[in-house]
């Protein structure tokens, strides 16, 4: 016989750095005439070869685990920080993350729960609120105790139009207002609420606001208040961007009075029995929407601070 072939009319593979180089068909081994006995020994020889490295290929080809680019990726750091938990973790005396529980997560102080429930919020579950439901949390020794302070809060609501809505208060029993009350004013239109806050001072008042939030219904919106006792300062943030610097002189280290419960989503003379001993207002009301990852420290975060845990927190970090 004049020439011996192989019967593999087409062999392809997968693609893989074999591939290319690897395409067999019937014209791709030829031979010489052999004899009978070393041409099938060829021919089995050069099967066997075909057979190994389409094993290979294949393997290669199955086997190979998908490169996930990601995973090899940094940390997002925002202002040196890649979690809230490194912003000045020593400081935090009070965590509400409302994430399905209304425990302060520094003290373990359990919360007294009044109508709400929950539901997603900016980082896992958040409470949401209405018509008469806030909840009341007994207030910790280093709450208590805050001569000065950092306030951040996560808020989602509708427009009240029923009254006032407090987002923090803590109470003050002999007073009409709270220690430290942070609040919205009435007189909000469509596309504005408006932010005010007052603190006690071993029965000095200090009054900040009102503050316009524009574009503030149904989203997510952070706010925070500071407070300095070296300079006597307040600062006010909306999703971490400073909108409000106002001295108080004299003020000087805070001492709250009496300060042993506090409320979310109202203000202490709404509860039922009020906080206060008083009666409830027809001007006030609660928060018709969504409050969530409460942070207290004891002392004014830098602008720096404020603008990280608030982008980090927007990231779930």
């Amino acid at each position: 016989m004049s020439s011996q072939k192989l019967g593999l009319s087409s062999l392809e593979f997968p693609k893989s750095s074999f591939t290319e180089t690897l395409s067999l068909t019937h014209n791709s081994l030829n031979y010489k005439e052999l004899s009978p006995k070393k041409s099938l020994m060829k021919i089995f020889k050069n099967k066997l070869l075909v057979a190994g490295l389409l094993g290979s290929s294949l393997c290669l080809s199955s086997c190979y685990e998908k490169f996930d680019a990601s995973s090899y990726a940094p940390a997002v750091s925002i202002g040196g920080f890649t979690s809230t938990t490194e912003i000045s973790p020593s400081n935090l005396v009070g965590y509400w993350s409302f994430d399905n529980n209304y425990a302060d997560a520094v003290s373990k102080t359990a919360g007294e729960n009044t109508g709400t429930t929950f539901a997603n919020g900016i980082k896992g579950a958040s409470i949401v609120g209405s018509d008469n439901k806030y909840v009341v949390s007994n207030v910790s020794n280093a709450v208590q105790n805050l001569t000065s302070f950092t306030v951040t809060s996560w808020v989602n609501t509708k427009k009240n139009d029923k009254g006032i809505v407090g987002l923090l208060d803590i109470a003050n029993p002999d007073s009409f207002w709270g220690n430290l009350t942070i609040f919205l004013e009435n007189g909000a239109t469509d596309t504005k609420g408006l932010l005010k806050i007052h603190v006690n001072n071993n029965g000095k008042d200090a009054w900040l606001g009102n503050y316009d939030l524009n574009n503030f219904w149904n989203t997510w919106t952070n706010i925070a208040v500071s407070y300095d006792e070296t300079t006597s300062t307040f600062k006010v943030f909306v999703n971490g961007n400073k909108i409000a610097t106002q001295v108080v002189a004299g003020f000087g280290a805070l001492k709250f009075q009496k300060p042993t419960k506090m409320v979310f989503g109202t203000v202490q003379f709404q509860t039922s029995p009020s906080l206060n001993g008083g009666e409830k207002q027809s001007w006030a009301s609660y928060l018709n929407g969504q409050l969530d990852e409460v942070r207290i420290y004891n002392k004014a975060l830098n602008e720096n601070e404020v603008n990280a845990l608030v982008k980090l927190e927007g990231r779930g970090k």
